[in-house]
């Protein structure tokens, strides 16, 4: 079981980046108990397949009876932490914000995931990833002139920025906890998560390596000649990373590329030119043929794989990135320990689906279980 085994986290249902936090604590061992809508989450997905609901059990409570809130509140007693990816104030109304749940129990981590953050001028505004890493400078930096920017999916703002800084914030107040006794609030916002993730390329504005010339014109954005995707004879494309003088060197002798102009590597103006060279050198064979050529090199080579295809790459394969659970393609746990394997704990739940099981290991009786239902506040699975 992971490093994280023993620690008892409730998430509050929600979509996109509290799951995605709350699959990778699930993963790393945590006990992570899904409270859910009755019925499911019709947004968040209720199937084997919603792979950001995996590792988790369900228990659907309906938190518009009063009886729910008392339940949710009893299993904060007994919980390490919660996590909510509600709209500020949301748990609040719901008689479950950090100051009641803190009451009941001082230890508790109360990890808060939203977009714009708990304060600030669009606070409670509605987002979505792509206008969260638009206030940061990542958006902008991603594209080319022809299209603009364009949204990098949503894996900077949602998961990167979020879900990974959810995980890690939640990870870092448990650890302050265990030596503090106390808990605390943290408030994992993907607009500071996104900044975050940009550290690099201000640190590289800051030195004068990122010369800011136009979208797509830059040396990590896909204007450098050495850095960048190209298309194959048969359609595929493979991508190329020589930055570095020794891996730029190789290329050159593996393509035979002698001429004076690819001499003065990290010159912009030149950059154009090269790739159009570049791009007609790559045409003349497949991707496999190339593969073949520089797979196995030191010229930061990689075939660019689609989602059917990963499987199909030895490294990946040899790794076992991916893995596949009664037959439905998914990231493996990562990253790796030593020790404390990590490991998927089970397939996406049902809403509900574990309503006794869970309800009783918590410290629940029969006659309480019982009473919940009868009221309304808990559902079983359909």
């Amino acid at each position: 079981m992971g490093p994280l085994k023993g620690l008892r986290i409730i998430e509050m249902v929600g979509i996109g980046p509290a799951p995605h936090g709350c699959m990778m604590l699930s993963d790393m061992g945590a006990e992570v108990i899904r409270i859910d809508r009755p019925g499911g989450n019709p947004l968040g997905g209720s199937s084997r397949a919603a792979l950001l609901n995996r590792g988790r059990r369900s228990v659907a409570l309906d938190l518009k009876n009063p009886a729910s809130i008392d339940a949710v509140l009893a299993l904060v007693a007994e919980a390490d932490g919660l996590v909510e990816g509600f709209r500020p104030g949301v748990m609040e109304r719901l008689g479950l914000g950090p100051e009641v749940c803190l009451a009941r129990n001082p230890r508790l981590v109360y990890g808060r995931m939203t977009g714009w953050g708990q304060d600030g001028p669009l606070a409670k505004r509605a987002g979505h990833d792509i206008n969260y890493i638009a206030l940061t400078g990542a958006l902008d930096s991603i594209g080319d002139v022809a299209r603009g920017p364009v949204p990098p999916l949503n894996l900077v703002g949602d998961f990167g920025g979020g879900g990974m800084l959810l995980a890690f914030g939640m990870v870092c107040g448990l650890l302050e906890a265990k030596n503090s006794g106390q808990g605390q609030v943290v408030d994992a916002a993907m607009v500071d998560g996104a900044a975050a993730l940009m550290a690099g390329i201000y640190s590289a504005k800051a030195v004068g390596r990122w010369p800011n010339l136009p979208r797509g014109q830059n040396w990590l954005d896909g204007g450098a000649h050495f850095y960048g995707t190209y298309e194959c004879a048969d359609g595929l494309w493979i991508c190329i990373g020589s930055i570095e003088p020794q891996f730029y060197q190789m290329l050159r002798e593996t393509l035979d590329l002698d001429g004076p102009e690819w001499d003065d590597q990290w010159t912009p103006d030149g950059w154009a030119a090269l790739k159009d060279k570049l791009a007609a050198v790559f045409k003349t064979k497949t991707r496999a043929e190339w593969t073949e050529i520089m797979g196995d090199t030191d010229i930061c080579f990689a075939p660019v794989m689609a989602m059917d295809e990963v499987l199909d790459h030895p490294h990946v394969a040899a790794r076992e990135t991916f893995v596949a659970p009664d037959g439905v393609l998914q990231p493996a746990p990562a990253p790796r320990f030593s020790r404390t394997a990590p490991e998927i704990q089970a397939p996406p739940a049902f809403a509900g689906e574990h309503n006794d099981a869970v309800l009783t290991e918590w410290g629940f009786d029969a006659a309480t279980i019982a009473d919940l239902k009868a009221a309304g506040a808990l559902v079983d699975a359909g």
